[in-house]
């Protein structure tokens, strides 16, 4: 079993990308995507996805047909995805994901907290080699399905050979979250789809190939750090090699 797999497991994935305003994070994406690929989510898979991850946030359909609409306005402006990377305290490193209309705005901002918690912010890829970076699909589990013949089958995309498995007592569901190569994202929805797969959300994240150790005084300083971060409406989610506290 992988040592990602161990860490992405103790964490529950999410807990590697703090949230941030999930709901204006969400309606960002869809922007992108409506314009990207209008904004009918039958002929739009990227959309269609976007939309799956709305509803397992529980975001209400009121907003997500909102954001669609708003995403089709003249005046819409177009957002960017910039990543942003550095060193916070106690040489923790961090990746900054962002969607913005204005990255002078956003770098100041950005630059602003690592200042203020005495880190570093270096240039793009500087530390990729500390993460890998994979796409993520959730679906409900299916029982007609065996996940090991699955994840063979999808080999030829690079998915992971370990998957998530979560109970969701309040829906009485279990979804299933697999991992593969970002550029392999929309092969993976396609064939899910194909399976009979319902409510595929995918997203991106980075996993830390490796995590670094904290006591608590210093857990509390890059908590900190990663709430300062996430007040900014241009963040959508910050990413840490931090080891997860123990539950």
């Amino acid at each position: 079993m992988g040592r990602a797999f161990e860490y992405r497991k103790a964490a529950k994935m999410k807990r590697w990308g703090h949230m941030a305003k999930t709901f204006t994070r969400l309606g960002k994406q869809i922007a992108i995507a409506v314009k990207a690929g209008g904004p009918d989510p039958e002929t739009n898979p990227t959309l269609r996805s976007i939309i799956a991850t709305c509803k397992r946030e529980n975001m209400p359909k009121d907003n997500i047909e909102r954001a669609i609409k708003n995403a089709q306005g003249k005046d819409q402006s177009d957002y960017k995805e910039v990543t942003y990377e550095g060193y916070g305290p106690h040489g923790i490193a961090i990746f900054v994901d962002t969607l913005t209309d204005n990255t002078t705005r956003t770098v100041a901002d950005v630059r602003s907290v690592f200042n203020k918690f005495s880190g570093n912010l270096g240039t793009t890829g500087s530390l990729s080699f500390l993460f890998d970076h994979k796409c993520v699909f959730t679906f409900k589990k299916k029982d007609d399905i065996d996940m090991d013949d699955l994840i063979l089958e999808l080999i030829d995309y690079n998915v992971d050979d370990e998957f998530d498995e979560n109970y969701d007592e309040e829906k009485d569901e279990t979804t299933i979250s697999i991992y593969g190569d970002p550029k392999s994202y929309a092969q993976i929805q396609h064939f899910l789809e194909d399976k009979g797969f319902e409510e595929i959300g995918g997203e991106f994240t980075y996993i830390p190939n490796d995590v670094k150790d904290v006591d608590a005084e210093q857990r509390a300083t890059i908590d900190k750090m990663v709430e300062k971060l996430e007040e900014f409406d241009d963040v959508q989610t910050v990413f840490t090699n931090m080891k997860p506290a123990e539950e």
